[in-house]
């Protein structure tokens, strides 16, 4: 269903997200080394309720619960946010998920796993940055509140698929905390 609260937060969103990948370009790659303490009081800033240890965290933003696992040894970190029972995506919005995952997803992607239709997003750890993973957190929030109709990471749509009218939703609050890190 259509909400315009959510879609004037996303467009928020978006342009922080921008602002976000121009900062990363600026910044070479090799000056970040993300581990799991600075994922950690990332975290504490979008949801200071947070649960969690070390490489395994939850916490919610805009509604969404959300999960954040890290392995060192694989360098890897994934954020992902429950969706639908994958039994009740009927064969047309399977299709529709994964025409959005060619173009409308940007880094996010929708999987299915353990039952479930979840939203995600993966990235090797190490060379992971603090724009990164809110840029993550934020197209995660947004495939799983644009379950249903725009199919949509918020942030860009990569051309030549099937999506390129879809709105481009953000969330507001990832934009003020970028703004201070």
């Amino acid at each position: 269903m259509f909400n315009i609260n959510r879609v004037i937060v996303s467009v928020f969103l978006f342009g922080w997200v921008m602002l976000a990948v121009a900062q990363e370009r600026a910044t070479p790659a090799e000056a970040y080394q993300m581990d799991n303490a600075r994922l950690e009081s990332l975290i504490a800033r979008v949801d200071k309720d947070y649960q969690g240890r070390e490489g395994l965290w939850e916490f919610q933003l805009e509604g969404v619960p959300l999960r954040v696992v890290t392995d060192k040894n694989a360098n890897r970190m994934r954020i992902y946010a429950p969706i639908i029972k994958a039994d009740s995506i009927d064969k047309d919005k399977l299709y529709r998920l994964m025409q959005a995952n060619f173009d409308s997803t940007l880094d996010a992607r929708y999987a299915i796993a353990q039952g479930m239709l979840w939203g995600t997003f993966i990235h090797p750890l190490s060379s992971l940055t603090d724009q990164n993973f809110l840029s993550g957190i934020g197209q995660t929030v947004n495939i799983v509140i644009s379950y249903g109709n725009a199919y949509s990471s918020g942030v860009l749509t990569f051309g030549g698929g099937d999506s390129g009218q879809l709105q481009q939703e953000i969330l507001e609050r990832l934009k003020r905390l970028s703004e201070t890190i």
